[in-house]
């Protein structure tokens, strides 16, 4: 198949950390065909959708990669939706939109990728992912076979799903959504966005939340409380108006965001006694340094 394929290139300039070393094989199919090809073929590789919540090695990744980004088509049929894996959530929400359809507001300011989104149960704002979510067309890396999964064999959870336990690779999903008035999706589209705007860093490189929220609670909250807020190691630091987030200022590399996750999660765990979970994925090749830290905070 003509896949495009880009070779030896700085994947600091895909990240959304804008932190990254060179991987050797960047694929992007366009079909369901091309994508089941590279997934047959290839041996053990990495999918991505954007690039958002990811931390990539500043040493560099050795395995191949896939990114959906092109695999980006989706129809919408009265109030059902079907998406491609690689549809960004803001492209969908705001086409949805068009067609008086609520449930995807949420991910109008999301980065992500459906597949991304199913991945982690993405949710925000009282909405969440699963909520519409009615079956998924998944590829079983194991038996190397295509299978049809419903809601209920997906074992939602916050910021969990059956994809980060077993070898399914998201294809495509479809959802049903509700009806509602044009006029009132718009409006919390744009209060989703504004909230954003307030909340979140902008025009700065940054992946979103870095630890998850603990049970009853907010990492934001306990981290502001243990004065992350006034924490840097190297070219990253915590953002001033959100102390869950990080942010690459000059130059950061991975170890940088590393360690400062490190003190930020020490911090808590001195303080309150709770183990922050990184809600950021790390990939790649790592020094000893980071060996050490990713033990602890990814348990591995």
């Amino acid at each position: 198949m003509d896949i495009e394929v880009l070779h030896n290139i700085d994947l600091k300039d895909f990240s959304y950390f804008k932190i990254g070393g060179k991987v050797e094989n960047l694929y992007f199919p366009k079909s369901i065909d091309e994508f089941i090809f590279l997934l047959m073929d290839l041996d053990n590789p990495l999918i991505f959708g954007g690039f958002s919540n990811v931390l990539f090695s500043s040493v560099g990744v050795k395995q191949d990669l896939i990114c959906t980004s092109k695999f980006d088509k989706f129809d919408i049929n009265d109030s059902y939706v079907k998406a491609s894996a690689g549809v960004r959530g803001a492209v969908l929400s705001r086409a949805c939109m068009e067609k008086s359809l609520t449930g995807f507001e949420f991910m109008s300011g999301f980065p992500g990728t459906i597949g991304g989104n199913i991945y982690m149960n993405a949710s925000a704002h009282k909405q969440s992912i699963s909520d519409t979510l009615l079956k998924v067309k998944v590829f079983n890396t194991s038996k190397k076979e295509v299978v049809e999964l419903l809601k209920n064999d997906l074992n939602f959870g916050y910021r969990s799903s059956v994809f980060q336990e077993k070898p399914y690779i998201l294809l495509e999903a479809e959802f049903e959504l509700s009806v509602d008035k044009k006029e009132n999706i718009s409006n919390r589209i744009k209060e989703n966005r504004e909230f954003r705007k307030t909340h979140q860093p902008q025009n700065i490189p940054n992946v979103g939340s870095i630890f998850r929220n603990p049970e009853n609670n907010s990492a934001g909250k306990i981290l502001d409380e243990v004065g992350a807020k006034l924490l840097k190691v190297g070219g990253a630091k915590v953002f001033e108006n959100h102390a869950n987030f990080i942010v690459n200022y000059d130059n950061a590399t991975s170890c940088d965001v590393l360690e400062l996750m490190f003190v930020m999660y020490n911090k808590v765990k001195e303080n309150f006694g709770i183990e922050l979970k990184p809600e950021v994925k790390y990939f790649g090749d790592m020094s000893e340094r980071e060996r050490e830290i990713c033990k602890i905070l990814f348990q591995r």
